[in-house]
């Protein structure tokens, strides 16, 4: 998949657009007397993704139209600097990944302090690394508030990292199409809040519960907090930042939730039986923070009686030992879980992928689409 997002430039030049912004920020924090810390977070979080809905707006922008040819004046643009005729640019469009990016790390922040999660790609994740820095620095109060509340502002310079990045981005747009792509980005962050009130919410059920009614909530969580925010919102911002017509829009929501959804089940896969090293996340730590997933839903309907028991028991305990995690996971494959929700991202992922791959779109973004999309579902990261 690197490879993909390095196609003309795509991931270098979101996030030349992100240090940018960022750079412009910590100036900023320093005239107030912040630390270095803050600005050091920031760039950890935002320098390890891939890029993946970055590269989904970018390349949805040229598969409806989006042209580079006409940049060849404006390589020296600032990103977001208007064009002559209210048409987005590349330079636009890539600030629109950046934005997407910033507001990915606005998320992460928030979510790994409501999940307490230890880890975010490889390294601890801000709330324990600050944490560790209070105890270390023997400073009073409590050490996990303090990580906490400062992931908490990490989080929030994110999010008005990524309204000010897309403000400028947008800003030499022509009216019709600023009104379209403001309003992809604003549902998509409703949505996303929405899809994380929802998960915490389902948090507080009873696991015994009803496993049919349970991945059905799941699935809800899925659409609201990912699939939309992972693949169609990105797809529907580079349509719209393109002058895309109705027709095309809904058929970027046709495509775009069917595939968002698979790549969160791939996710949630990941997330019980990947491969810590590729993943940068301890493998079945979501069982420990007892993720009710679609896996887990699926589980708790076809497992036996005793596996029942024991996966109901022990989800959700932080403290699960490696030797449980894999006691765990082999309740899983009895039941044919994990076979089970490979069936189902396949049964998402092929017919949208077919849509994609004959719509009548424009390569090289239509071939990069479908590129993307297979990829992401297929991943093993």
């Amino acid at each position: 998949m690197i490879d993909l997002l390095d196609v003309e430039d795509v991931r270098a030049g979101v996030g030349a657009a992100v240090a940018a912004h960022l750079r412009t920020l910590f100036d900023e924090l320093s005239v107030v007397g912040a630390d270095h810390r803050l600005a050091d977070a920031l760039t950890t979080m935002t320098g390890g993704g891939k890029r993946l809905r970055a590269a989904f707006c970018y390349w949805s922008w040229r598969a409806h139209g989006g042209q580079t040819s006409s940049d060849e004046d404006s390589h020296d643009r600032a990103p977001g600097d208007p064009a002559s005729d209210g048409a987005a640019t590349r330079e636009m469009v890539l600030a629109l990944g950046a934005a997407l990016e910033l507001f990915q790390a606005a998320a992460l922040f928030h979510d790994d302090v409501m999940d307490d999660s230890d880890t975010r790609r490889g390294r601890p994740a801000a709330h324990r690394a600050f944490a560790q820095l209070h105890t270390s620095q023997g400073w009073i109060g409590p050490a996990e508030k303090f990580g906490e509340s400062v992931a908490i502002l990490l989080g929030d310079l994110a999010l008005i990292a990524a309204e000010r990045v897309f403000a400028s981005a947008v800003a030499g747009l022509a009216p019709d199409v600023r009104r379209e792509v403001t309003d992809v980005f604003g549902r998509m962050r409703t949505e996303v809040i929405a899809g994380q009130y929802l998960d915490l919410l389902a948090q507080t059920q009873p696991i015994d519960g009803d496993p049919v009614t349970q991945e059905a909530g799941a699935r809800t969580v899925v659409r609201a907090k990912s699939a939309r925010y992972s693949v169609e919102h990105p797809l529907a911002l580079g349509a719209a930042a393109a002058g895309a017509d109705d027709d095309a829009r809904r058929r970027v929501a046709r495509i775009g939730l069917p595939l968002g959804e698979a790549f969160q089940l791939r996710d949630d896969l990941l997330g019980v039986f990947g491969d810590p090293g590729t993943t940068g996340k301890p493998a079945g730590d979501d069982l420990r923070e007892g993720k009710r997933t679609v896996l887990v839903a699926r589980a708790l309907r076809d497992a036996v009686p005793a596996d029942r028991a024991l996966l109901v028991a022990a989800l959700g305990h932080r403290d699960l030992s490696g030797t449980q995690v894999d006691e765990l996971r082999d309740v899983l494959r009895r039941a044919g879980a994990d076979a089970g929700v490979e069936t189902l991202i396949r049964e998402l992922a092929d017919p949208a992928l077919a849509e994609l791959a004959a719509a009548p779109l424009t390569d090289p973004g239509r071939s990069m689409l479908v590129a993307l999309a297979r990829a992401a579902v297929d991943r093993h990261s």
